[in-house]
Formats: structure tokens, sequence, C-alpha cells
């Protein structure tokens, strides 16, 4: 039981988090899937060895029993999901796009969510700097929530818009 416990818990915070709820919110992935994939690929890091996926669909977040069938379909689902996306931003770069300023935004975004990463995992380096860490974190983490909410409106001029070349 406690394999569950300690896999739910580690799934609820992260969807719980104010950043990947945006881009949650914002990707080809529905919550499920996106719970799906987690578990798909925590379970057996957490457990250290290969869990059957009957076990894996009894890991859901839900109360009602999954079953293996349906957590497969939804796990499939989720890297289609995933492969479309891979595959959009390969043709994205192969036409050319990325060589124009109009995904530049997107790149420096994803160049903070490095930083934001990186910065969590530097809280244990230097106790002595943990509250201007904190703070940093903080101050970073409101950043990248209001940059990626902008970011996720269609059509906005101020973002170097990709799909209204003609204006």
């Amino acid at each position: 039981m406690e394999l569950k416990e300690n896999v739910q818990s580690w799934i609820k915070k992260a969807l719980e988090d104010p950043i990947t709820k945006i881009l949650s919110k914002n990707s080809n992935l529905t919550k499920v899937q996106l719970e799906t994939l987690l578990i798909d690929i925590l379970a057996d890091n957490i457990s250290g060895k290969s869990l059957k996926y009957e076990e894996k669909a009894r890991l859901r977040l839900t109360k009602a029993k999954i079953s293996r069938g349906s957590f497969n379909r939804t796990l499939r689902q989720a890297e289609e999901n995933v492969i479309k996306s891979v595959y959009t931003i390969l043709l994205l770069g192969y036409l050319g796009i990325f060589e124009s300023t109009a995904l530049y935004p997107y790149i420096e975004i994803a160049n903070k969510l490095q930083e934001y990463i990186a910065a969590h995992q530097d809280l244990t380096a230097d106790p002595e700097q943990l509250e201007n860490k904190l703070n940093f974190l903080r101050m970073l983490r409101t950043e990248l929530e209001m940059e990626l909410k902008r970011l996720a409106k269609p059509s906005s001029k101020d973002k170097g818009d990709i799909t209204n070349h003609n204006t």
C-alpha cells in the first residue's frame, strides 16, 4: 500500500502545482492522460521494478476501479498525443519556423522553466541561503505563471504571433 500512497501523493502534488496546471491546460493531454502517463513512468521508478498494467491501473487517483484495458487505452492516447506534439515541433523546425522570431517567446519561457527547475534542485545546496532562494523561486514562479498564461492566448500580437503573418 505504501507504493500507491507514494505515487498518488507525488501525482497530486504535481497536478496541483500552478505551473503544471497552466502547462497541462494548454497541452494536448487531458488530465487523465497526464496522470496515466505519470503513473506509467513514476510507478516503475518508485517501486524499483516493472509493474503490470493491472497494478498501475490501481494507482490512479480515482476511487472507481479502472480496468487494465481502460488504463492501457488512456496511456496509448497520451503517448499518441505526446508523439504528435513532438512531430509538430519537428515540423516547425524543418520548415524553418524556429529560425524566425515568432517562436522566440516560447523558447525563452522554456529556458526560464529550466532555470526554475534548477533553482528547485539547488534548494538543499546551501541552507544559509535558503530564504533568498525561496524568495527567488516565488518570484520566478509568479513570473512564469504570468508569462505562460499570456503565451497560451492565441493570436496575441505582442508575443510574435505565428498564425497571422499577413498583418
